[in-house]
């Protein structure tokens, strides 16, 4: 079966990881509902740029941490593309702090959009899928979903529990020609990461190559970022007929972090 005419929503695409996985999608003939918090002007040169690519692509700023704004972009993705094949969740935040001084509306904003947002898409796409006999669920999760690592409560509870989330679903519509995966993504040079390392290097006096590979990449044993490509490669394997056997699982694409 090929994916050429099916439909994607992919949360969390107006940059970064999502737009990489947005762009894959595309390429392998899908439709795109992008989704992000910037204005739709901010976003329109990209959106034109993956039009171009041959499939068409939309997007809405609904917010996901309003479970009605979660409803709402799937109808609107409904409504202009007549049904949604392949959900992608990728939104997502971070913030980093001891337990002890995490701001509680930190953590309630993290598992909203995190993992609460993934629930509620999850929900709205599920029956369409059913009625289709066809449909695939990608979550993006981290490696922080299978390991932890210290003064990440709220981000490393959102992603055990979208690992969660993902096998229960998988049972749920193992039958029904429904496939629901994690993907595990160790550090990725997003725009977002290398925005950070300057400051890093100036806090810890290291150089922007030690942040690189004595801080960022210190649990990555192959020292290298994954990359979105890599990303949007599983991503589009996961929805192919080679994969549909696959549900249930986490992925690692880690550089080996879990390996440890």
């Amino acid at each position: 079966m090929t994916l050429s005419g099916k439909t994607a929503i992919v949360t969390g695409s107006s940059s970064g990881i999502g737009l990489g996985i947005a762009e894959g999608l595309v390429k392998a003939g899908l439709n795109v509902m992008m989704n992000g918090i910037e204005p739709a002007d901010a976003v329109e040169a990209d959106r034109a740029r993956l039009e171009a690519l041959g499939s068409k692509v939309l997007y809405t700023s609904a917010n996901l941490m309003d479970p009605a704004g979660v409803r709402g972009l799937v109808e609107a993705t409904v409504d202009a593309f007549g049904s949604v094949d392949v959900l992608v969740n990728n939104a997502g935040i971070q913030h980093v702090a001891p337990i002890e001084d995490f701001p509680e509306a930190k953590w309630d904003a993290i598992i909203a959009l995190n993992l609460s947002s993934a629930f509620h898409a999850t929900k709205a796409v599920v029956p369409g899928m059913k009625a289709k006999g066809w449909g695939r669920v990608v979550n993006i999760a981290s490696a922080h979903g299978l390991v932890a690592s210290p003064f990440k409560s709220a981000y490393v509870t959102a992603k055990h529990g979208i690992l969660g989330l993902t096998k229960t679903v998988a049972l749920e519509t193992a039958e029904a020609g429904i496939t629901v995966n994690a993907i595990c993504p160790g550090y990725v040079l997003t725009p977002l990461v290398e925005k950070q390392i300057p400051d890093t290097a100036n806090a810890r006096g290291i150089s922007e190559e030690e942040v690189k590979r004595d801080v960022l990449l210190a649990a990555q044993p192959t020292k290298q970022f994954v990359t979105v490509e890599q990303l949007a490669g599983t991503t589009v394997f996961l929805c192919s007929d080679d994969a549909a056997s696959i549900t249930g699982s986490a992925i690692p694409v880690e550089g080996g972090w879990v390996a440890h």
